[in-house]
């Protein structure tokens, strides 16, 4: 799945939308004090938390797949559908 797919799979499965954040397919302003990330990053994709006004890199993924079914499964706790 890419990250507008997650975005609809988390909110169907009742994950807050101010839990994630998901490059150019769900952002806030201002920012949540704190949320998951995924984002590109040097030609992959990371995922992690933001806590305290700080971005930290949990992993990094070859590919928007493998990187938002990481996500969903955290999210979700469950396996992507």
């Amino acid at each position: 799945m890419d990250r507008y797919e997650l975005r609809a799979a988390l909110l169907a499965a009742g994950v807050s939308p101010d839990a994630f954040q998901l490059a150019d397919a769900h952002e806030y302003q201002p920012v949540p004090p704190d949320f998951w990330f995924l984002r590109p990053a040097g030609g992959g994709w990371e995922i992690g938390p933001y806590e305290r006004g700080r971005y930290r890199l949990w992993r990094r993924y070859a590919t928007e797949a493998e990187a938002a079914d990481a996500l969903f499964h955290i999210l979700a706790e469950h396996p992507a559908p």
